[in-house]
């Protein structure tokens, strides 16, 4: 079997470490994975693990883009992969009017991972032109049905993101080398209660609330510290600005850090005693959440999205109404003395979902009776 993958760029992200790791999948198991996009820092590593990329502008939201369609139609002639499988809106509609054109009877068979809610829209729609369509998520494909109810919903399939096991494995320690480092480089962490919310540092995520939960428990006398584990995207400097602005008019600026983006976030949520989700908007799915759970840490998280879905099977106990940051504090201010432990994560594991995703694949290709 040969998958051909499209998505705009290989930076890094979510979608980007899911291709890496469904290609290295395909190839450890015999098939042939060939990637298409405009190219990254993650070409390197996705070559190196067997991969075939193949470098095409057809990243840029652009009337100009459609100039791509003819070339990747000489492409899907030239390599006659049995799947073509895109992952983001601009790449999926050149695939489509790329596809649409070959052949039925020679063309690969098209399948879609729908990864957000997007915005409901002819534009968002391509999402769901696959003749399979995954849904990261049960929320996920109740948005598809709601909002694109022409859409059947046969060809719907829900497939969880997943995490490996051995790379977050449940009871963690950090090395005694990096908890030097790290009370060093954050010294008001030493010996305090340490509540980590990972994540982009916007509203949506949350970063006010937040803020409310450090100060309830501030309140209680516990000795919390809370972490910011992320950073504001260029654009949303100003959002940054009245966060910082925020946090000193709670008088919290020794209760709370900002650590910026870190290449070690398994690390610090392993030294911290609880993780939070604080998104005023639903996940599409929450992969930070589920690496917090499977390395055994109590999350707390509002109930909804991707989110509700990891808490109702592995912490029912950290599902917290959503906005309502006096429950999540009283929650967490009784977490501090007993702890809950997780379920192990054997459900949302990056094995099922290289698997499902597999299954789906040979499922399509299937001859119809």
């Amino acid at each position: 079997m040969k998958v051909l993958q499209i998505l705009p760029e290989l930076h890094a992200g979510g979608v980007e470490r899911g291709t890496l790791e469904l290609g290295q999948h395909l190839v450890q198991n015999g098939h042939s994975s060939v990637v298409i996009s405009n190219g990254g820092r993650l070409v390197e590593p996705l070559e190196e693990q067997g991969s075939r990329h193949i470098r095409l502008p057809v990243h840029r939201k652009s009337i100009f883009s459609l100039s791509q369609v003819g070339a990747l139609r000489d492409i899907l002639h030239a390599e006659q992969p049995d799947i073509l499988h895109a992952r983001s809106r601009v790449p999926a509609w050149l695939a489509w009017l790329a596809w649409r054109k070959m052949p039925p009877a020679s063309r690969p068979k098209f399948v879609t991972t729908v990864h957000g809610f997007y915005s409901v829209s002819p534009y968002s729609a391509i999402m769901t032109k696959g003749e399979a369509v995954i849904c990261v998520s049960s929320a996920v494909r109740q948005y598809v049905t709601q909002n694109y109810p022409r859409v059947s919903p046969e060809k719907l399939c829900v497939i969880h993101r997943g995490v490996d096991p051995e790379a977050y494995p449940n009871g963690y320690q950090p090395s005694p080398e990096w908890l030097q480092n790290w009370t060093k480089e954050f010294p008001k962490t030493r010996g305090k209660f340490i509540v980590a919310l990972p994540g982009r540092i916007t509203r949506w995520k949350g970063a006010l609330d937040f803020l409310q939960v450090i100060a309830a428990l501030k309140e209680k006398g516990i000795p919390v510290h809370g972490l910011l584990i992320g950073e504001a995207h260029p654009r949303k400097q100003d959002f940054y600005q009245a966060l910082h602005a925020a946090i000193y008019r709670a008088k919290l600026e020794k209760d709370i850090s900002l650590t910026g983006h870190r290449g070690d976030l398994r690390e610090i949520m392993a030294a911290s005693d609880v993780v939070v989700s604080c998104s005023t908007d639903p996940e599409a799915f929450g992969r930070v959440t589920l690496e917090a759970l499977t390395l055994g840490k109590p999350v707390a998280g509002y109930d909804h999205g991707g989110v509700h879905e990891q808490l109702s099977a592995l912490l029912p106990a950290g599902k917290i109404p959503i906005g309502d940051t006096s429950a999540m504090a009283e929650c967490l201010a009784a977490w501090q003395t007993a702890p809950p432990q997780p379920k192990a994560n054997d459900q949302f594991t990056l094995q099922n979902m290289l698997e499902q995703i597999c299954a789906t694949y040979t499922d399509l290709l299937k001859p119809v009776k």
